[in-house]
């Protein structure tokens, strides 16, 4: 049978026990409250129920043997959940003893219910297993808020002439903790004497120690923290071995004070300073702080414990480190000891204070720093190669620097290292030789220097090793080497043996391009013979690489063959683009599908289609050149500009019907607006070719274009299709094109068209021909459009002599705009014609509220002077002369009114400028 993992005890079971303490436990009701060892100190306390020492004593043994069987007891087997709810009362051994010691306290306070002691500690009791622990406050906050709150004592008695004296304080209070050694206060008070300045030494050290501990035996743990915070302070007070002895004691239970420990280890004021200890401490919280099993009271990080163990490390190099040579001998035996690891548990002496041996600084650094903290390896390497220097060994220093430079990837860190190395460098050593002094610093001279000058190949190694794929940064070093052949060749070769195509940055293909172009062109300087044979190996080798961009792959094959060209190897450069444009047998590949090689979809290329036909028409022939367009087209990856080149191909070469279908290829291929341009160029070239020789088919073409075409491109078309029937046809169909244009162009276009269409409307078939244009425009031009066709209108209206139909085009344009026709009335009108103006300007004031728009023009005639008025003024007096000699009636085809006699004299007479506007008229003759 299978084995069955026992059930865990759930919330429900354990908590059928409560309540634990209510009604108060005895005998009779809990069977398991007295065991046979309890049974001769109950018979005790029925014999002597008035004793308090005796209840006392059972009451203190039995929550001793809590405490020793509590250190005993197994983890609770209940869940984290369920353990954190109860509490204290977790375990079946913490309800038990709170049972039993409720039932004592109980039957003592009911044999001494005035028990200030007893009450006190039964109610401590109760709490405690209630509330749970005390918690103090943090023993660095502890520290530092009693230091400031120590006892300060003004004068005293000295302590070699009052020895007695002292003695007796002494000996008073062991007489008064022998009576009462459980009183915290007391011992408070007796330990605050030890750090009275006047206290005699004998009483101040070895005593004064003696007496802490006997403090932290008497008292019992609850009350060990208000000891420890005087004892602490006590051993700093004293310093040397004292405050490592007792430091070392507190932080076996409690490390927070670590830190607080590692500065009084490494205080100017310690005769004695440990920073071998304190390096050890500081490692150690460093890395359990790394692992999470340490939170620092001062907010410190782990990185930030590091850096103040690697401050103790250069600060005290020699105490602290190993040397060179048992750092190589360490570092082998880790090295066989990680290849052959040993059986067992082994502690590391690297975090054991009491142990004397050094530490291996390099190993640290390695394994604690820079395997974790990699962005901070510049203050890591910097600080491995201070602590070398503060020993002297300068030569481990300059590998520690170079190391350091060598693997770092940010040009902060770089920077960092190179600065510190840079200020080692140029460091002088005085030495009593002289002339040893002075190779000593040529040698340091001639090393800076050769450090500057390294500067930039490091940076870009810095560079290239954050991302081997930069091409960029890879370019720099092929630049950085200059005319030195050999490392450029080098250079080049690892970079594209480095960079993986599908992670490298923009322009991988330059790398191959310049790479050949360097064996082409004989090296960087020109000095060297061109090889051509290793350029084209180059190239072979870039045609391979399945670049991210197709465009890439292209332009290598581009450059392979423009090489070709420069040496004049013409059928070579005709067979690399061969190659290059070689079309497979599927070819309804996708040119945009990723997941497919840039070899794959390179044959779709318009680009290397457009360089290789390019070539041909360069080099090759006509025919060669017609198949490398027709394969284009074939391929439908042929632009608008492919289509027009090759039509112009062909017309160079007169194959001009050829070019002609290659238009007309060229507009099945593309839609609108592309297709627009191209029947522009065909119908264009078509008319000039053939003229009117070919009418009805250029008819048909025209017709074609304008079937499909958009009214937004439509107007062109449309004059060119116009322009052809006026030169090679009939007049009648021109007109009859302009009529349809000025139907299917766009509303903004429209305009335009019926002012051509009217212009030819005129010079062929006159003037009277133009009005169904005007009244038909009228209707469809838009309001803003339809005021100046008004205006034109009229004008023409009244060229013809037709002054009512002007009158009646003004009355029409007054519902767009104002007309301003005072002009037109004043020579042509009669008082009632100017009457009836009146009144309609009046209604569309009304209705559109135009009066800003008069009051405007009024004031710009009046800036304009005086004399508008009066030849206003002189028109209303002409009308009324006329008026009074005509009986009031005016001919309507009369032009102009007569002058009246005096007229002249009448214009010398000073005349008030009015506006026209204002004649005097009634509103009820209106």
């Amino acid at each position: 049978m299978p084995s069955v993992a026992p059930k865990l005890p759930s919330l429900e079971s354990v908590t059928e026990h409560f309540p634990i303490t209510f009604p108060v436990p005895n005998p009779s009701t809990h069977p398991g409250l007295i065991g046979i060892p309890d049974l001769p100190r109950e018979e005790d306390l029925l014999r002597n129920p008035s004793s308090f020492r005796a209840w006392w004593s059972a009451i203190t043994t039995t929550r001793e043997a809590f405490s020793a069987e509590q250190k005993l007891e197994k983890p609770t087997d209940l869940p984290e959940e369920v353990a954190a709810l109860l509490g204290p009362l977790a375990t079946p051994l913490s309800r038990l003893s709170l049972q039993r010691l409720t039932y004592l306290y109980e039957s003592a306070l009911a044999q001494f219910p005035n028990s200030f002691k007893l009450w006190k500690s039964y109610l401590t009791m109760r709490y405690g297993r209630a509330g749970g622990k005390k918690k103090f406050p943090e023993m660095k906050d502890a520290l530092e808020e009693e230091q400031e709150d120590l006892e300060e004592w003004e004068g005293g008695l000295d302590g070699i002439v009052g020895w007695e004296e002292w003695k007796s304080l002494v000996a008073a209070f062991e007489r008064a903790l022998m009576w009462l050694p459980k009183l915290p206060r007391l011992w408070l008070m007796y330990l605050s004497i030890f750090s009275h300045p006047r206290c005699p030494p004998l009483l101040s050290y070895s005593h004064a120690r003696h007496t802490y501990d006997r403090a932290l035996r008497t008292l019992p743990p609850s009350l060990h923290f208000r000891i420890w915070v005087r004892y602490l302070l006590w051993a700093e007070s004293k310093g040397g071995a004292t405050t490592v002895v007792v430091y070392r004691r507190y932080l076996a239970i409690d490390p927070s004070v670590t830190e607080r420990f590692t500065t009084l280890l490494l205080s100017p004021a310690n005769s004695a300073p440990r920073p071998l200890e304190a390096a050890k401490l500081l490692l150690s919280l460093a890395r359990k702080a790394a692992n999470g099993e340490y939170t620092s009271p001062e907010g410190k990080s782990a990185y930030q414990l590091l850096g103040d163990w690697l401050d103790v490390v250069e600060k005290f190099s020699d105490e602290v480190g190993l040397d060179v040579d048992e750092t190589i001998e360490s570092n082998s035996a880790l090295a066989s000891n990680t290849a052959q690891p040993a059986a067992g548990p082994s502690t590391d002496e690297d975090e054991d204070p009491s142990s004397s041996r050094k530490i291996n600084i390099e190993k640290i650094i390695h394994g604690d720093g820079l395997a974790l903290y990699k962005d901070q390896a510049g203050r890591l390497w910097t600080g491995l190669a201070t602590y070398w220097i503060k020993r002297g060994e300068f030569d481990r220093a300059k590998e520690t620097f170079e190391k350091g430079i060598a693997t770092v990837l940010t040009i902060r860190d770089f920077t960092q290292i190179f600065d510190s190395y840079a200020e080692f460098c140029e460091s002088e050593e005085e030495d009593e030789d002289p002339e040893e002094t002075q190779k000593e610093l040529d040698v340091r001279m001639v090393e800076f220097e050769d450090l500057m000058d390294r500067r930039p190949f490091l940076v870009n190694d810095v560079l290239i090793r954050r991302n081997p794929h930069d091409v960029q940064e890879w370019e720099k070093r092929v630049a950085l080497w200059g005319e030195d052949d050999e490392k450029v060749a080098a250079t080049y070769t690892k970079a594209l043996e480095t960079i993986i195509p599908r992670k490298a940055t923009a322009n991988l293909h330059r790398l191959y391009v310049n790479f050949a172009k360097f064996y082409e062109e004989g090296g960087t300087a020109g000095q060297a013979e061109p090889d051509l044979d290793s350029a084209r190996k180059i190239f072979e080798k870039g045609t391979k690489v399945n670049f991210k961009a197709v465009e890439d792959l292209a332009e290598v094959w581009c450059e392979w063959s423009e090489m070709e060209i420069r040496h004049e190897n013409y059928d070579e450069a005709i067979r690399v683009m061969q190659r290059a444009t070689a079309i497979p047998k599927n070819t309804k590949i996708n040119y945009h599908d990723h997941s497919l090689s840039a070899q794959a979809r390179l044959f779709k290329s318009l680009k290397l289609w457009s360089f290789y036909v390019d070539l041909e028409e360069s080099i090759g022939t006509i025919d060669t050149t017609k198949s490398v367009y027709d394969k284009i087209l074939e391929l439908r990856i042929a632009n608008a500009q492919i289509i027009v080149n090759y039509a112009a191909f062909l017309e160079e070469n007169k194959y001009f019907e050829e070019s002609f279908k290659v238009y007309e290829r060229g507009v099945e291929l593309f839609t609108f607006p592309v297709s627009f341009e191209l029947w522009n160029i065909y119908l264009s070239k078509f008319v000039k070719r053939y003229g009117g020789s070919k009418l009805e088919r250029a008819r048909d073409l025209f017709e074609q274009a304008l079937e499909k075409c958009p009214p937004k491109s439509s107007k062109s078309i449309f004059l060119m299709y116009a322009k052809l029937e006026e030169d090679f046809g009939l007049a009648k169909r021109s007109m009859s094109i302009l009529d349809r244009a000025t139907q299917l162009v766009n509303d903004e276009a429209k305009f335009e068209m019926f002012t051509i269409y009217i212009a030819k409307a005129t010079a062929n078939y006159g003037l009277p021909a133009t009005r169904p244009i005007y009244e038909r425009a009228l209707e469809v031009l838009p309001d803003r459009q339809t005021a100046e066709m008004c205006l034109r209108f009229a004008a023409l209206e009244r060229k013809l002599g037709e002054i009512d139909r002007a009158r009646a085009i003004y009355a029409h344009a007054s519902q767009f705009c104002d007309p301003r026709w005072n002009t037109f009335e004043i020579e042509t009108g009669s008082e009632d014609t100017f009457r009836e103006m009146l009144r309609i300007k009046r209604s569309v004031q009304a209705q559109f509220n135009t009066e800003a728009s008069y009051l405007a023009a009024q004031t710009i005639a009046a800036k304009q002077g005086n004399k508008i008025a009066e030849q206003e003024a002189e028109a209303a007096d002409a009308m009324a002369a006329a008026d009074k000699a005509n009986n009031g009636f005016v001919a309507a085809k009369q032009t102009a009114l007569p002058r009246p006699e005096g007229e002249e004299e009448q214009e010398s007479a000073p005349v008030v400028a009015t506006n026209a506007d204002e004649i005097q008229i009634d509103d009820d003759d209106i």
